[in-house]
């Protein structure tokens, strides 16, 4: 039995959930989120309350894990469509500063030239000083752009210089000792 699969998922007031055969369509005040069921599993909607459960009563392991992945995934987009989702990365170093420029996230972390990082569809990004803001209804997207932009540069463990998540503790090393020299 999956502890996950087995918990309802209560549909708040503003939100509205469509099941079309496999197809699950979830839309809320901040859009509209769709996603394909797997076969082996089967939602349905009873009183303001989304049921999720194998098709059938022996499922395997493969099946068991499905049940819960998918509850979550619906789970998210309700969450997704209703709050929306943030990431928050820092940026700490001497000359290192990030700018929004169109639908473009511009990097300047010590290299040649500046890193530009697209901004996919859904996704919004704000930097504040030091801050950057990634948010959207989708989370699995947001995690993904947010993952992407702490891969540029991430923090090294001498100065803790680069990008890292906000709240991140990067695990300092010492450096080198300097010995005077033998005669």
């Amino acid at each position: 039995m999956s502890r996950i699969g087995k918990k309802l998922i209560e549909i708040p007031s503003a939100v509205k959930v469509e099941f079309d055969g496999q197809n699950v369509k979830v839309s809320g005040p901040k859009g509209e989120l769709k996603t394909i069921i797997h076969r082996d599993i089967k939602a349905e909607a009873k009183d303001g309350k989304i049921f999720v459960s194998p098709k059938s009563k022996d499922a395997s392991n493969k099946v068991r894990g499905l049940w819960g992945l998918y509850r979550a995934l619906i789970f998210n987009m309700i969450q997704g469509v209703e709050k929306g989702f943030e990431k928050k990365l820092e940026i700490e170093g001497v000359g290192y500063k990030a700018a929004v420029q169109g639908d473009e996230l511009v990097l300047n972390l010590g290299f040649v030239n500046p890193v530009k990082i697209k901004k996919p569809e859904g996704i919004t990004f704000a930097v504040e000083k030091n801050l950057i803001t990634i948010s959207g209804i989708n989370k699995e997207a947001v995690g993904q752009i947010a993952a992407e932009i702490r891969a540029t540069k991430k923090a090294e463990p001498y100065k803790g210089k680069g990008i890292k998540y906000q709240g991140e503790r990067i695990r300092r090393k010492e450096g080198k000792k300097v010995v005077a020299a033998k005669k």
